[in-house]
């Protein structure tokens, strides 16, 4: 069983090297994992005046809060001094942004304001002639490029749902549609549909989507590669979601903000872009408590949020963090499925913020180094664990077929082989596998459809399958229980079987519901029969 980091890393064809996957039929074929580029050098944490004792305690106490974290890179004077993976997630594998995206889309702008491509005072209007209202308000009008990256555009409420259910599929038109309803630059909300107005805009004055622009600008000097971004339905990167990278990926943009805009020494963005974007513009809102505890209401710049002790970050939905600590001189990359993503924050101001002691260490036990070192190694999502059930032979390739259901899924199978068990649904548009370990993950890719992965109806251009770390066990004689990780998205779904003599009930529960209560699957329970 593949009950350990290493073994698991095996399985990936990683090996003491983690450059590349082995291309067998279950594992991630080769070309969605490139083989790793040129990163930032490795150190140890007292070398570069952090305390390892105080990054144990941070992997602790996530653990403990059950913060669900994926990833975690800690990055002091341009060092790795802590890095670790919860099997499944592992290097190599992207990771969904979500709303960290922004702060990328923040940077194309930057760098198009740079190329003289745009002003930052360009009127929004001036860019979409042929999409404004018959009667533009006085605040539309007013509305600048500007007030799109401080999230000041003047709107009493995001604009992204009607966007995305905008009849005619276009995105542009429909937020120019909505009601403007303060002063532009006045009035501070959170919205995703300001964020794709700017990719939309960079793409109307560059030629390229922002993922294009950003490639031999970004993406290429600072080592980025594979990277990919959902689009909207005419082909818009959508700007305020979607952007997919690996956690290195993060900290190597974290640490150019921290360089202000140098890499290697190569100037990427310029010095004044870096201070104006980073810095406070308008007063934010959102989260709990006041200023001395709660990070979302700390200010707001250009598509980052202000935080406590004087840090700046970029941040996405469920915890993915890149969190810039210019007094420390240090970077922390997070991606995690959380829904308590300001305790994530309270612990790294708890345990990795004291742990930068600015300067070297030389007092720290090496047994203490090692034991960090053994535990970031370590780190896993467990598989479940049970016995083998004496209905496995009985029911094992047998056909399921199910009741008429919302999902679409007419059957279901579940075929067993050692240490394996592929479950089948067949829907209209044909079967979809997820291959299981028995108490171990197993990688595969599914075309899987009817699980609602995504809070937004876009998709990365040509992706016809997605990778799957899955794993499942006899929890009692008649029951068989999944767990299959979407690992280059931040969410898992639950399966569970309940067998009877001719019968099967499949019960769907995905990752929200489970670390929300408040959220809800309205998936059914599958009722199916054996077919003789």
């Amino acid at each position: 069983m593949l009950t350990t980091r290493r073994q698991f890393l095996l399985q990936l064809g990683l090996g003491a090297a983690g450059l590349t996957l082995t291309n067998t039929a279950n594992a991630l074929p080769t070309a969605l994992v490139p083989t790793r580029t040129a990163g930032f050098p490795r150190s140890l944490p007292e070398a570069q005046g952090v305390s390892s004792q105080g990054l144990i305690d941070f992997v602790n106490a996530v653990e403990k809060a059950e913060l669900n974290l994926h990833s975690l890179m800690v990055v002091r004077h341009g060092q790795v001094v802590a890095e670790g993976w919860w099997a499944p997630y592992a290097a190599p594998l992207k990771h969904t942004l979500y709303s960290l995206s922004k702060s990328f889309t923040s940077t194309a702008v930057g760098m198009a304001v740079a190329e003289k491509k745009l002003l930052l005072d360009d009127k929004v209007v001036s860019f979409f002639p042929g999409k404004i209202p018959a009667t533009v308000s006085p605040n539309l009008a007013a509305m600048c490029v500007r007030d799109l990256l401080t999230m000041s555009t003047g709107h009493d409420k995001d604009t992204t749902p009607q966007m995305l259910t905008a009849a005619d599929k276009d995105w542009a038109k429909a937020f120019l549609a909505q009601p403007v309803d303060h002063q532009p630059g006045t009035h501070f909300v959170y919205n995703s549909g300001a964020t794709y107005m700017l990719s939309d805009i960079v793409q109307l004055k560059t030629g390229q989507p922002v993922l294009d622009y950003l490639k031999p600008r970004l993406f290429d000097p600072l080592g980025i590669s594979g990277a990919d971004w959902e689009t909207d339905p005419t082909g818009v990167d959508t700007g305020g979601w979607g952007l997919r990278v690996r956690t290195e990926d993060i900290a190597k943009f974290g640490q150019l903000y921290l360089q202000k805009g140098m890499w290697q020494g190569k100037r990427l963005l310029p010095e004044s872009w870096i201070a104006d974007a980073t810095k406070s513009h308008i007063q934010s809102t959102g989260g709990k408590g006041g200023a001395d505890v709660n990070d979302w209401v700390q200010g707001y710049g250009y598509q980052f949020w202000r935080c406590r002790h004087n840090a700046y970050r970029g941040d996405g939905a469920f915890g993915q963090f890149c969190i810039v600590m210019p007094e420390q001189n240090t970077v922390v990359a997070i991606t995690s499925e959380t829904a308590d993503m300001q305790g994530i924050l309270d612990q790294v101001w708890n345990h990795i913020l004291p742990a930068v002691q600015g300067k070297e260490l030389s007092k720290t036990p090496k047994a203490t180094q090692q034991q960090l070192k053994q535990q970031l190694a370590g780190l896993s999502f467990m598989p479940p664990t049970g016995q083998a059930s004496p209905r496995q032979a009985e029911i094992s390739g047998k056909q399921y077929d199910v009741a008429s259901n919302s999902t679409g899924i007419k059957s279901v199978s579940l075929t067993f082989r050692p240490n394996e068990a592929r479950f089948t649904m067949i829907d209209e548009k044909g079967p979809r596998d997820i291959l299981c370990g028995l108490s171990e993950w197993r990688l595969g890719q599914t075309t899987l459809s009817v699980i609602p992965l995504k809070l937004v109806p876009t998709g990365v251009p040509g992706e016809t399958t997605i990778p799957v770390a899955a794993t499942g066990a006899w929890t009692d004689a008649n029951t068989f229980s999944m767990i299959w990780r979407f690992i280059e998205t931040a969410h898992y779904e639950t399966v569970t079987c309940r067998f009877s003599d001719d019968g099967v009930q499949v019960d769907f529960k995905k990752s929200l519901a489970i670390i929300n209560p408040s959220t809800k699957d309205d998936r059914p329970v599958l009722e199916g029969k054996r077919v003789a």
